[in-house]
């Protein structure tokens, strides 16, 4: 048991030490719900972007203000309403927006100020007014036309974090109350940003707040730690059901599809951050399962065909699996044979999975050695390993594939195998039988 705990805490600082590598001088954008600023939690995860900040990452944040600005202009009483999401006020509400605007900006400056970073708000923004749309006046509500990216670059490369309130101008200096969470999208995409981080309050991605497509893994707790872009596609037609929805829920749509967007411009990652749980962005950064919603267009997880320097991992991955007696015991020597047959599930670098195809001379062909790190069992990897495999042996123009199991038949029978008897292997694979195992056999056909 000692032993055990000893090697998950040895791979966690490994992890840790590869994505501090990994990530060096990359450049994150973090948006942070007001309400997360108002949490008791809220100095917890400025000082995580602290260490973030100081481990080598280039920070900008974009600090939500809709909370604050409701309230200042309550307290002028100040008329405001919503239309599609959007405050709509009159012009001479815009002093009272700009100043709780830079009041929360202000908030999260001197939060950092307490860690020793150097932050600075600046006019980054050039917006212009939303105007009339189906006969609705925004008024003050503007939309980003340019930002002034090479200026906020040059502010990141001198190690200050920037900060955006969620205010832009016009050419004539004109203000303009902008969407922060579209503000955060567009930094991203401008800045060529390896992540996006949305941290908002609750922001839990489940199957207790949503319908959760069939294709779409989630965890042991029922939410989802990982999607692509094809994946959110259908994430979002299984939940444009046309009922009303909660704030909650539609403020997390509204991430998603920003994420969506931004992804599918260039950002290499988004990620939908729970703000309610302490240290929720450093695990979210230095773990391949953080404890968020990842969006993702490319460059995370990938299937390759395995190589003679993964032997050593792969049968790092295996070894759980054979000590439980799931998997048959493999030399190196063995591997070093059939490492041909073999294809591996990689993560940020990191073999996390692997599986076989080993053909006979009688023309059938065997899926085996399916193995899955435990720690990420919940992503799916499992049935792409096995799917991948499958289509290889179509192309080989197989009629089909046989796996032996004795702990997994109902694993494998969900993905569509079918019992069949020890008698249709082929006479090599036969030969290799153990009562004692008492293997069961499964195929599908093509």
């Amino acid at each position: 048991m000692q032993e055990n705990l000893r090697n998950i805490k040895a791979n966690q600082i490994r992890d840790v030490i590869r994505y501090i590598n990994k990530f060096q001088n990359a450049k994150i954008v973090i948006y942070i719900d007001d309400e997360v600023i108002d949490s008791p939690l809220f100095l917890s995860h400025m000082q995580d972007i602290a260490l973030i900040h100081q481990a080598g990452l280039k920070v900008a944040i974009v600090p939500g203000s809709r909370k604050r600005i409701d309230q200042v202009l309550a307290d002028s009483k100040i008329s405001c309403h919503y239309h599609n999401g959007i405050r709509i006020t009159e012009e001479d509400a815009m002093q009272q927006i700009k100043m709780a605007a830079f009041d929360i900006s202000n908030i999260v400056m001197t939060s950092l100020a307490a860690h020793q970073i150097t932050a600075t708000i600046g006019n980054w923004v050039r917006a212009r007014s939303k105007g009339v749309l189906d006969g609705v006046d925004y008024g003050t509500a503007g939309e980003i036309d340019k930002l002034s990216t090479q200026a906020i670059l040059n502010t990141l490369e001198s190690g200050f974090i920037p900060i955006f309130p969620c205010i832009g101008w016009n050419s004539s200096g004109k203000p303009y109350n902008i969407s922060s969470v579209n503000l955060a999208k567009e930094i991203a995409i401008n800045i060529k940003a390896d992540k996006l981080f949305y941290v908002m309050k609750n922001a839990e991605i489940s199957n207790k707040n949503f319908n959760i497509p069939q294709n779409i893994a989630f965890s042991e707790y029922n939410e989802i730690p990982a999607m692509d872009l094809q994946e959110l596609d259908s994430f979002f037609k299984a939940n444009e059901d046309g009922r009303e929805k909660s704030e909650n829920k539609s403020k997390i749509l509204t991430l998603l599809h920003a994420a969506y967007d931004a992804c599918k411009n260039g950002v290499t990652r988004a990620h939908i951050l729970n703000g309610s749980l302490e240290g929720a962005l450093p695990c979210e950064i230095f773990s391949e399962l953080g404890s968020g919603t990842m969006i993702f267009s490319r460059d995370y997880g990938t299937l390759r065909p395995m190589t003679e320097k993964d032997i050593s991992a792969v049968l790092s991955v295996m070894n759980p699996f054979i000590q439980k007696k799931i998997l048959l015991p493999r030399t190196t020597q063995k591997m070093q044979e059939t490492f041909g047959d073999y294809i591996v599930y990689e993560i940020d670098g990191c073999i996390r999975g692997c599986a076989a195809l080993h053909n006979y001379a009688d023309g059938q062909a065997e899926i085996a050695a399916v193995a899955v790190d435990e720690n990420f069992s919940s992503l799916g990897i499992g049935p792409k390993l096995v799917n991948s495999l499958i289509e290889k042996a179509k192309m080989q123009k197989k009629s089909g594939v046989f796996i032996l199991t004795t702990q997994t038949s109902d694993w494998f029978e969900h993905l569509g195998f079918k019992p069949d008897s020890v008698a249709s292997l082929p006479e090599e694979r036969r030969a290799m039988w153990n009562p004692e195992r008492n293997s069961k056999v499964f195929r599908l056909k093509f």
